[in-house]
């Protein structure tokens, strides 16, 4: 790899419903003694996550995408393999197809305490599941001008990552119906556009200092730099049911800070647009997938998702080349031809309604597709 290019070492985090394989829906607790084997992972950490029936999963720092796919599956198929043993099983889907919010419990932890106080409601129905890809940048100053520019591209990895077109039973006629949960908390969608690490820092300690959050992980925009690592977190996506797609995205990911910083040191940036014309661009990547275009606005006119893919691996090629990680970042073109866990969910819901099942027996079907899919080439 060229020498002005950093290391830009790699991490994710994953969060899992945990379902009953007898009824599929969400177990209402986990038992002590499956959480003391979870909190013991092979590589990586475990942690549960604010609904009792999720569990969170965070890889070692990785120093390319080979490494971090090797983490990723060691993690998935451990606890895969765990809670299998109380005859329950993980789905990697952003939410549940038919559970209600309203029949959850939040952990009992302080930090989750302290939550449920303060958001109430909105937060009482975050029954949602979600994957983080930490990049690492170590100089503060970059992590922010990175941020700015990276904001462009959210919308993508949205678009090629939706898991979550079910809500409480109902199709939600979204492929991503979780930002809709998750953008009625406080500090979620865009971040603002940011001069300097100084300034964001001002604006952060304006919200700490009145005593309205206690630090910036209470920042949950769907890109940060993240408040316990010198890294820049991506939070935009759906989790992916089939790892691999997950690898893609972080991939990707990657990639486009590697393209982002060989132009900073050449004097040139991705032009920034405003929060504005990148919402609507996340708003479609929401709503429709991988199936409809989005705004190309250099040019101002709606481009269909395999040529915006075609063209993104294009600007990122060199770059994916030196990270060692092109073969997974090619695989776009894949999710777009085949479509993203969504897609294969409306599909199983579809074909068991067809061989004569109700409703809810074919939500159970989508489940069962999870559970499978899920651990499926691990």
């Amino acid at each position: 790899m060229d020498s002005d290019v950093p290391r830009l070492t790699i991490g994710m985090e994953e969060e899992y419903f945990v379902v009953d394989r007898d009824s599929r829906d969400l177990v209402p607790d986990l038992p002590d003694s499956l959480l003391a084997k979870l909190g013991d992972p092979p590589v990586g950490a475990t942690s549960p996550e604010f609904i009792r029936s999720q569990v969170e999963i965070g890889t070692p720092v990785s120093g390319d995408i080979t490494e971090l796919s090797e983490h990723l599956c060691t993690m998935r198929r451990f606890v895969s393999d765990t809670v299998s043993e109380h005859n329950m099983a993980i789905i990697a889907s952003s939410t549940h197809p038919f559970a209600e919010w309203g029949s959850q419990r939040h952990v009992n932890k302080r930090r989750y305490n302290i939550l449920a106080e303060a958001l109430q409601g909105v937060v009482r129905r975050l029954l949602i599941c979600g994957m983080h890809v930490h990049i690492g940048i170590d100089d503060e100053d970059q992590r922010i001008d990175m941020m700015n520019q990276v904001s462009y591209f959210l919308p993508h990895l949205l678009a090629l990552s939706g898991s979550s077109p079910f809500w409480h039973g109902e199709d939600t006629g979204l492929k991503s119906y979780r930002p809709a949960i998750f953008r009625a908390l406080p500090r979620t969608g865009l971040p603002d556009e940011f001069l300097s690490w100084s300034d964001y820092r001002r604006h952060v300690d304006v919200l700490v200092d009145t005593g309205v959050i206690e630090d910036a992980s209470k920042l949950w925009w769907d890109i940060r730099p993240s408040d316990r690592y010198p890294t820049l977190e991506m939070r935009s996506a759906d989790i992916c049911t089939r790892y691999e797609d997950g690898i893609t995205i972080a991939a990707v990911y990657q990639a486009i800070i590697a393209m982002l910083h060989h132009r900073r040191m050449n004097n040139q940036k991705w032009r920034i647009y405003s929060r504005m014309l990148i919402s609507e661009n996340s708003w479609r990547a929401q709503r429709y997938g991988v199936d409809e275009p989005l705004i190309d606005f250099g040019r101002s006119e709606l481009v269909s998702m395999d040529r915006l893919m075609d063209e993104l691996v294009d600007v990122v090629r060199d770059h994916a080349n030196a990270l060692g990680s092109l073969r997974q970042v090619e695989r776009v073109k894949e999710i777009v031809a085949e479509g993203t866990s969504a897609d294969r969910q409306r599909g199983v819901f579809e074909n068991a309604i067809s061989d004569g099942a109700d409703p809810r027996e074919a939500l159970r079907v989508v489940v069962d597709h999870l559970i499978v899919e899920t651990v499926e080439g691990l």
